[in-house]
């Protein structure tokens, strides 16, 4: 039995997923409590000012989400421990500024909603989320993808044999 590239990619993301999210809600959720604490006090000791600055713990998930897709692993830390990385989908690469916006946008606005739409992903080609079809991305595994596209080091350096001419 052969596996094509994209169930080759794919194959045991969707669990991955999963978990990759527990993962990030914990840290999320611990990121938010330190977060909080150090505002309450930024409040107390400006007499009350600093208060307002607690309106922006709200925007802490959409960038850790977003922020980690423009990282240079291409993932959240939730998705790092479970092997897994974003990429474009037509080539593979990391994800453009635009397209982790409306990726993430689109993450919460889903989950805002039920997050009954994330079970798409059982039932689209690589296992993508409404998410990932409008916003070009596709989550795959780290490993099979570097097994696909070894580093080649530097841009435009050849790393062959000695005796090929350049």
């Amino acid at each position: 039995m052969s596996l094509d590239r994209d169930d080759y990619l794919t194959i045991g993301v969707v669990s991955r997923r999963c978990w990759a999210w527990l993962i990030d809600l914990v840290l999320i959720g611990i990121l938010l409590c330190l977060l909080w604490w150090v505002l309450v006090l930024f409040g107390v000791l400006t007499a009350g000012l600093g208060f307002a600055t607690l309106g922006a713990l709200p925007f802490v998930p959409f960038c850790y989400h977003l922020f980690s897709l423009l990282g240079r692993a291409s993932a959240t830390p939730g998705q790092k421990v479970m092997g897994l990385t974003v990429r474009r989908n037509d080539d593979l690469g990391p994800p453009t500024p635009a397209q982790a916006v409306i990726s993430t946008l689109l993450f919460y606005a889903t989950l805002a909603t039920s997050g009954l739409l994330l079970l798409l992903v059982l039932f689209t080609r690589r296992r993508r989320a409404l998410h990932d079809l409008i916003g070009g991305l596709v989550v795959v595994r780290r490993k099979a993808l570097e097994s696909l596209t070894p580093s080649a080091g530097p841009w435009n350096m050849y790393h062959g044999s000695p005796d090929r001419p350049a």
